[in-house]
């Protein structure tokens, strides 16, 4: 790091109790899956099949909770608000994988993307459009709701763009945190802060697919961290991010922990999806 950039302030949430152990299985369970000999011929396909669940898993985040089958199996997304959720989480989350090199010269300007790709629909029909792909303005209210009862009040526009800014220098300068540690703050982070007037919780779990996939943690967007997000539940999901809200060490341990099962969890999906690919099944 350069010598006159900020000092790393992820370096202590990686010494926080129980964060060390949740790095090491993370890395562990990753390592395997990449090793599985499917891995070595047709990683494209569980790449794919990844990027298709973990969308179905942001969605249903969400609140729009489809079976895997229907999302595959639909092509239009705009006939309600849980179709156009889901089409919103499609997007998203295949522009996180085209996003890295923007990412890694100006995270903020990706923010607004993945903003963009999610709400330009809905919003221009609700007239709206001048809200989407930029931060909320004073009096702009957010839309979606809270995730919790606890959560505490947003922060006035000029706080976000303060911690955006923390954020995106955070981002651009590096740190010596494991992958897990910056993707859980980039998640957590967004999800309190709540930047846009909607869909913040899908630009969310993209950016911290952005951050895994440009770590070299999971550099093939095989580890859908979204689906084990889905799969803990909305509730845990919910009590693990007021951990964070809260600032205290044992809540910001906690939230890392709680996004490193998800990770795992996305693991032993696309192990799975291996599995299927080796016996034929699919």
């Amino acid at each position: 790091m350069h010598a006159n950039a900020p000092a790393d302030p992820l370096g202590p949430l990686a010494a926080l109790p129980g964060v060390a152990d949740a790095v090491d299985s993370v890395r562990t369970a990753v390592d395997r899956l990449y090793g599985h000999r499917v891995m070595r011929r047709r990683a494209a396909e569980v790449a794919s099949e990844a990027a298709l669940r973990g969308a179905r898993g942001s969605a249903a985040l969400s609140g729009a909770d489809w079976a895997l089958e229907e999302v595959r199996r639909r092509t239009d997304f705009g006939d309600d608000d849980q179709a156009r959720t889901v089409g919103a989480a499609l997007r998203v989350t295949a522009e996180a994988g085209e996003a890295l090199d923007v990412w890694r010269g100006t995270p903020l300007r990706v923010l607004a993307r993945l903003h963009l790709l999610a709400a330009g629909g809905p919003a221009a029909r609700a007239g709206t459009a001048d809200t989407v792909g930029r931060p909320r303005l004073a009096g702009e209210p957010v839309t979606e709701p809270l995730l919790t009862d606890d959560h505490p009040p947003l922060p006035g526009p000029e706080a976000v763009a303060a911690r955006l800014d923390a954020l995106n220098q955070l981002l651009v300068h590096g740190s010596t945190a494991p992958a897990l540690v910056t993707a859980a703050v980039v998640h957590g982070e967004l999800l309190t802060l709540r930047p846009f007037t909607s869909h913040n919780g899908l630009v969310a779990r993209a950016a911290q697919r952005i951050v895994l996939l440009g770590s070299g943690l999971d550099p093939k967007g095989v580890a859908p961290a979204e689906a084990g997000h889905a799969e803990t539940g909305t509730e845990a999901y919910r009590r693990a991010l007021a951990g964070y809200a809260s600032g205290t060490a044992a809540g910001m341990a906690e939230w890392i922990a709680h996004c490193g099962r998800a990770v795992e969890l996305g693991v032993r999906e696309s192990v799975a999806v291996c599995e299927a690919l080796q016996r034929g099944a699919a």
